[in-house]
């Protein structure tokens, strides 16, 4: 059967009409077909709300419609109400802005989550082994792709996760992985992730990659705990060295800059003071050699006055009286004549 677009007169002419009035006319050459001559009408609503029951067809704002003509796609419908044709053509309805995750190493259960053991454990870059609880999510970026690039999409990201959370974690340390390294495991992970799903054209954008649980296995926790223990009395042990250390070298410095500017500050004093004697007594000298018998005299008094000077009892007598007289020795006065005793036993 042909589809005219036009009537004869120029206007458009239903397709659907058409197939009605054609059936219409096979049953009335039937015995008994003119009982259906009154059923037009009703045929008619019939086969209009057939129509629009089997050719319209809404997409949500977090969807995409990917209409499909005998299994091809054939155009991609935004949100919003539009038709399509019946029985001819099929729509899938992917929400591409909801947030999908996949859990890898666990499971969550009624009542908490259950530890996949052939997941969950991995060997380091230092061969030890450690238990991963890790959580991916995605969004869908590509409709098309998504839905008919990978025939098991979710077995293909849950592949790719373990993949590459089992390559990163072998290229680090285990104190690396239980401590400060989670953040760069993740990154490292969720690159490489999507750098696997984009080479399969996935049509999927990971979004991000959690650890939820790094733990060593628990045969061997209790030996785990205790290194990190002792890691930690270590790590306070250097921490307490380096606090003494920077309170007492600053002390030392200090002292030191301090002897060493009254060792220059004393040298100073010292070379100063010289430099005066030496200018003092190169003046004296140059003096001297002018008048020599009165710089003599005055060299000589000077010194008298300073050998002279104090509280010592002093008796000056003319040279000729003296040779004349007994010298006396006071033995029975002070500390004299107490020496002298003690001397003589």
């Amino acid at each position: 059967m042909s589809w005219e677009p036009r009537g004869p007169g120029g206007n458009m002419e239903d397709p659907f009409a058409k197939v009605l009035r054609e059936f219409q006319k096979i049953l009335s050459q039937r015995p008994g077909g003119a009982l259906f001559k009154g059923w037009k009408p009703i045929l008619l609503i019939v086969l209009i709300g057939l129509v629009i029951w089997k050719g319209f067809y809404i997409v949500a704002p977090d969807e995409q419609g990917i209409v499909l003509r005998f299994g091809e796609v054939v155009r991609i419908s935004g949100p919003g109400p539009h038709l399509k044709i019946p029985i001819i053509e099929d729509v899938l309805l992917p929400k591409v802005t909801k947030l999908h995750r996949i859990e890898l190493g666990f499971r969550t259960v009624r009542g908490g989550t259950q530890v996949v053991p052939e997941e969950a454990l991995m060997v380091t870059g230092d061969e030890n082994i450690v238990a991963i609880q890790l959580i991916v999510q995605f969004r869908i970026k590509d409709a098309r792709a998504f839905l008919f690039k990978v025939a098991d999409i979710g077995k293909t990201i849950k592949a790719g996760s373990e993949a590459s959370i089992r390559q990163t974690i072998g290229e680090s340390k285990i104190d690396e992985a239980l401590t400060v390294g989670k953040a760069r495991i993740q990154q490292e992970t969720q690159v490489l992730l999507q750098r696997i799903l984009d080479e399969y054209e996935s049509g999927v954008q990971v979004t991000a990659v959690q650890l939820q649980d790094v733990n060593p296995p628990k045969d061997v926790e209790a030996a785990f705990k205790d290194v990190a223990s002792a890691k930690e009395d270590k790590e306070k042990l250097i921490n307490e060295s380096h606090g003494y250390r920077n309170d007492i070298m600053p002390k030392a410095k200090g002292q030191a800059a301090q002897l060493v500017n009254e060792a220059q500050a004393y040298s100073e004093a010292r070379v100063r003071r010289a430099e005066g004697e030496a200018d003092r007594f190169l003046q004296t000298l140059k003096e001297y050699k002018h008048s020599e018998e009165i710089i003599r005299k005055r060299i000589y008094i000077e010194t008298m006055e300073e050998v002279l000077s104090g509280d010592i009892q002093k008796v000056i007598i003319d040279k000729e009286i003296g040779e004349k007289m007994l010298p006396f020795l006071p033995l029975g006065q002070g500390g004299l004549a107490e020496s002298l005793r003690k001397g003589v036993k």
